[in-house]
């Protein structure tokens, strides 16, 4: 019983991360028809834009350090 509680909890958790991810993703694509003429607002965007980027790389190494599954389901 306790390995099926691993694997299911690390099924979750990788759901919960590659969402995470996918979500971060979709807010890094440039926004059609958006054009910013202030100096400010293109500021705003910046960091907003690296911020972004920096929790996306946050969420790809937790990815990366949960690593493979803890016992295959098949085989």
């Amino acid at each position: 019983m306790g390995v099926e509680r691993a694997v299911t909890r690390w099924y979750v958790r990788r759901q919960e991360i590659l969402s995470e991810i996918a979500l971060l993703e979709a807010a890094l694509q440039p926004e059609q028809g958006a054009e910013e003429s202030a100096d400010s607002v293109k500021t705003a965007v910046t960091n907003e834009h690296t911020t972004t980027l920096a929790k996306l790389t946050m969420a790809q190494e937790r990815l990366r350090l949960l690593g493979p599954c803890p016992k295959p389901m098949m085989g």
